[in-house]
């Protein structure tokens, strides 16, 4: 139960990673407030059966991060609750089919860097009040071991690469109200969007990988839960590469 009367606030948690970080953080006892794009009945059906199961609060939160509107929204309404938020996970995040730059919009490019990183960073600074206000807290960023080696569309491995960035210089400015910032980098795992490769270029990034297999979304979430618990204290501007030892 390390996250036993703690309260978490997850966003993009209604399927893949997003979803297996929601589901860890209730198992350890985490009350969580879960930002999703739109309703979606099966996702909340998911959300009471859990609530039910493990005796916490879920509540989900509607917001579009394509509209800093309705980021702002969602942050005044998770806050207007008044609960002391302990732990922000920013999972958020839009990834293209695999395209050239020659082909590329620019409004391909400026979407996935408002919603995977200014919508993030925004969403931040609001939940990151509560935390100030309490003087501890932790954030967790979701990256990706593209930011590191170009493995996907110019417009996500650049996201995602800013993301590092941010990490870090939070880690700084948050530090001094006792708040933690750190990331996850995830290499390939078994989501939509891991499952979506044709099967030559999954062979190809299977073979260099070490463990010569995907992750499971479980295995990000474990991390992101270790992050999220007293048990990373310790440890904050860190972006941890959860890859199976990718070469």
């Amino acid at each position: 139960m390390l996250l036993e009367k703690k309260c978490a606030v997850i966003t993009g948690c209604n399927r893949g990673i997003g979803k297996a970080i929601l589901d860890a953080f209730v198992k350890a006892g985490a009350d969580v407030f879960a930002v999703i794009r739109k309703e979606n009945t099966e996702f909340t059906e998911h959300c009471q059966a859990l609530s039910k199961q493990y005796h916490v609060a879920v509540e989900i939160v509607y917001a579009d991060f394509l509209s800093e509107e309705e980021v702002l929204s969602a942050a005044k309404e998770i806050l207007k609750t008044k609960k002391k938020i302990d732990v922000l996970v920013n999972n958020i995040g839009i990834s293209n089919p695999l395209n050239s730059l020659a082909m590329t919009r620019m409004q391909t490019i400026h979407e996935a860097f408002q919603i995977n990183l200014f919508s993030s960073i925004l969403f931040t600074q609001q939940i990151s009040k509560s935390m100030m206000r309490k003087q501890s807290g932790s954030i967790v960023f979701i990256s990706s071991s593209a930011a590191f080696d170009g493995g996907a569309n110019i417009e996500y491995s650049a996201s995602k690469a800013a993301i590092n960035g941010a990490v870090k210089r939070l880690a700084i400015e948050l530090g001094n109200f006792g708040i933690r910032v750190n990331a996850v980098a995830p290499g390939l795992t078994a989501t939509d969007m891991g499952n979506s490769m044709s099967e030559e270029d999954e062979a190809i990034a299977l073979s260099m990988n070490v463990m010569k297999r995907k992750g499971e979304p479980e295995e990000i979430a474990d991390v992101v839960l270790f992050l999220g618990s007293d048990m990373s204290r310790f440890m904050t501007g860190q972006v941890l590469r959860v890859d199976g030892g990718l070469r």
